[in-house]
């Protein structure tokens, strides 16, 4: 929940803020909810002593992350392969804050270091102008309150059946709108009624999208989309002869030649009780049967703080405003041998560009990291509900407007999961024996409500040496009103009046591989049938086919690449210092990302493609580099909400800068991968999930399958599920093949 609004906060230095404890166990720990009162406390301090500031707004306060080597060298990890650790030095802890001048305007950028105990501020910087930091919780929480006391609003609102205390609306950054100026800090926002309290209001949306200064809390502008209508000969036509902006001077209902039309009526509920109320007919499934999660002895983890380690992995646990999760200094234990494998895994932007042409709807294309922030929009998580077994719980914390902490206190789930069969072989002639290995999984995870949309980021850790990012989108669609009998061409009506425009959600996962030392390399792999024809004495048979490899080595020339379906292209990262003792190829790690490649839809000059992009290739390849302000980390700016065009620090502009090698070298990877939405009818009122997958899988990594050690075990909970008979399960045998469970009549596991 967010925590309670407050709309701007003075400058005097308050007792109740006093730090407790300085002292950081990890480098890499988050900061605490007592350094972020600090932190507030020292800008303050900073601020009301050599500053003009009257009265800051916090928007965030993060740590910023010390310098790479200095993490490895603390923790011992070495450079080079069978290479030592270098000796550790003194990390300075630092931490970085983005805050608003709310009297004078203007955002600030601080940096603070702790020295001797204290928070002292480094330095505290103008950002410039058109820089919007993230929209917050309270942000978001106040355009509800601007909207419901604004007259016009009241006004529209009244004139189809709304009363102001039945208006409610997701707040969005404007997206793109060169209509207002750069200084401004807007939002946009979708309107919709709800009837009664706890009902689906997105089942009730109105037909008008205002804008709203943040800042001074009031209602600058009012936008009606035009509207579609069939023409004679079967044609789909537009109220208005283009998709342009109207100009603000103008009124825009005038404008969009159209008609109001009421929000629909129609509840469509997804809370039980409210869901038997509104329809009579609904009945819950009653031939469900109880499934349990049981660990008699216990988890097979250990937790050190943030430090997790599990079987033979090790990793630091991180949570930010703005990634949720970061996983950091992933390690395998590999008979005894500590291997690195990523120094920083994730999730660093998206974005969700919708395909409707008519303006303001090219407006919502939401960067929902950059522009709200998954930490921020991070659900406090239920014990048997969002996860299963037994679950240990990560707090996350993040900066309100006051300067104070608010804590999720579930934010990060960690548990096991049983995931199936791991490996399995029958010798299949008489007498044979077989071995069945079931595989486990750790799974560390956290869900995220976006306005309408959920999210659910699943990291998985496996016993063969896989390392799997599993998203699922579930939540309600985004719906506009539609009038009686109104095509919809660039969207779905998913429910009378009701239309889910077509739209995209591309994620951009930040890799930072630290394979078996810093210095990495990307090969890029193309599977191509033999050159020689049919008939030859090369491919006499026409069956031939090779690999052919390419390592790529200029940040300029091969940093951003396409995939080739054609080719069947993969890539893969690589230690060329470490070669396996066989095959004589690399240690690498394949990167699996197929299922989840897409193209962004949008054309390469839009309004969307300038800002994310990120999105125009599935895969960047760039130098590492670190600065006192948290070097290269978002492939979109640092500063998303309200750009409009390709930021100067994003992924687009790095690829560019130099021709640097990205052979051997310490790179950093973006991976683009998601999911294009045609929405289905069954995706109203509430979508089942849709699952987005990326997997690392080790490839010359280890000397043979790393999973052999694993055993079989025999579940003793397992039994029939039906008595013994010949025709309950439909063979002869109790659980359907010749036997008590399932294997001719032998131990399932092992024989």
């Amino acid at each position: 929940m967010a925590p309670t609004a407050l709309f701007a906060t003075a400058t005097t230095v308050q007792s109740a803020l006093t730090p407790k404890s300085t002292k950081f166990k990890h480098p890499l720990d988050p900061l605490t909810p007592d350094e972020i009162k600090a932190v507030s406390q020292a800008i303050r301090r900073y601020t009301t002593t050599n500053t003009p500031i009257k009265a800051v707004r916090f928007i965030n306060s993060y740590l910023l992350p010390p310098p790479k080597k200095a993490v490895l060298a603390a923790l011992g990890i070495p450079l080079t392969p069978g290479g030592q650790p270098e000796a550790p030095t003194p990390i300075v802890r630092k931490a970085e804050s983005d805050f608003l001048d709310v009297i004078n305007g203007g955002t600030y950028n601080a940096i603070l270091s702790l020295q001797y105990g204290e928070w002292e501020v480094d330095t505290c910087e103008l950002v410039a102008e058109g820089s919007e930091p993230q929209i917050t919780p309270e942000e978001l929480a106040v355009c509800e309150v601007v909207l419901r006391k604004d007259p016009r609003v009241q006004a529209l609102a009244k004139e189809v059946g709304v009363l102001p205390e039945q208006i409610y609306a997701d707040g969005w950054a404007i997206g793109y709108d060169d209509r207002f100026p750069k200084s401004t800090r807007l939002q946009q926002a979708f309107v919709f009624a709800r009837f009664s309290q706890h009902e689906n209001l997105y089942a009730h949306p109105l037909d008008f999208i205002p804008v709203i200064d943040s800042v001074a809390e009031k209602v600058v502008q009012i936008d009606f989309p035009p509207t579609y209508k069939r023409a004679a000969d079967g044609s789909v036509e537009l109220s208005v002869p283009t998709t342009e902006a109207y100009p603000l001077s103008e009124d825009s209902f005038i404008e969009s030649n159209r008609e109001r039309i009421p929000p629909p009526l129609t509840p469509f509920e997804f809370l039980p009780d409210l869901l038997e109320q509104s329809d009579p007919t609904h009945k819950p499934r009653d031939d469900i049967k109880p499934l349990h999660v049981l660990q008699p002895e216990g988890v097979s983890f250990k937790m050190d703080g943030n430090v997790l380690e599990w079987q033979k992995w090790k990793m630091h646990i991180g949570f930010s405003h703005r990634e949720g999760i970061a996983l950091s200094t992933i390690t395998y234990n590999d008979d005894g041998e500590i291997r690195p494998i990523f120094y920083r895994m994730s999730l660093a932007e998206m974005v969700v560009p919708y395909g409707a042409p008519e303006f303001p709807h090219p407006r919502k294309f939401a960067f929902d990291s950059g522009e709200y922030g998954m930490g921020t929009q991070a659900n406090e998580l239920s014990l048997g509900c969002d996860c299963l077994g037994q679950i240990h719980y990560l707090p996350g914390s993040y900066v309100t407007h006051a300067g104070t902490p608010h804590v999720i206190k579930n934010a990060i789930c960690i548990h096991e999961e049983d995931a199936g069969v791991l490996w399995k072989h029958t010798d299949y002639r008489s007498g044979g024996r077989h071995q069945t290995v079931r595989s486990r999984r750790l799974v560390v995870s956290m869900v995220c409500t976006v306005a309408n949309y959920e999210y659910i980021f699943n990291y998985y850790f496996y016993q063969d040496g896989n390392i799997e990012l599993e998203i699922r989108l579930t939540g309600i669609l985004q719906v506009y009103v539609a009038g009686q009998d109104e095509p919809n061409p660039y969207g779905t009506t998913v429910a009378p009046n009701l239309n889910a425009h077509n739209h995209q959600h591309l994620f951009s996962v930040r890799v930072d591989p630290i394979l078996d030392g810093l210095y990495n390399s990307v090969i890029e792999s193309d599977i191509v049938p033999l050159s020689a024809p049919t008939g030859s004495k090369e491919n006499f048979a026409g069956n031939g086919f090779v690999v052919q490899e390419t390592v790529l080595k200029s940040q300029v020339q091969d940093g951003a690449r396409d995939f080739d379906w054609a080719r069947e292209r993969r890539w893969r990262i690589a230690n060329t210092g470490r070669t396996h003792y066989a095959s004589g190829k690399p240690a690498s790690y394949n990167i699996m990302m197929k299922g989840g490649l897409l193209p962004l839809m949008a054309h390469t000059d839009s309004w969307v493609a300038r800002r994310a992009s990120f999105a125009h290739k599935p895969l960047w390849v760039i130098r590492d580099e670190e600065s006192t302000d948290g070097g290269r980390m978002w492939p979109s700016g640092k500063y998303v909400p309200q750009t409009r065009e390709e930021p100067k620090d994003s992924v687009g502009r790095w690829v560019k800068e130099g021709d640097g090698s990205i052979e051997n070298e310490d790179i950093v990877l973006y991976l683009t991968i998601g999911t294009t939405h045609i929405p289905r009818p069954e995706d109203w009122p509430v979508m089942p999930v849709e699952h987005v997958n990326l997997l690392f899988k080790p490839n010359n990594f280890f000397t043979k399958n790393p999973s052999m050690d694993v055993p079989g075990t025999n579940d003793p909970l397992s039994k029939p599920a039906f008595s013994n008979g010949t025709t309950v399960n439909g063979t002869n045998g109790a659980n359907g093949a010749n036997g008590t469970n399932g294997s001719n009549g032998q131990d399932c596991c092992s024989h």
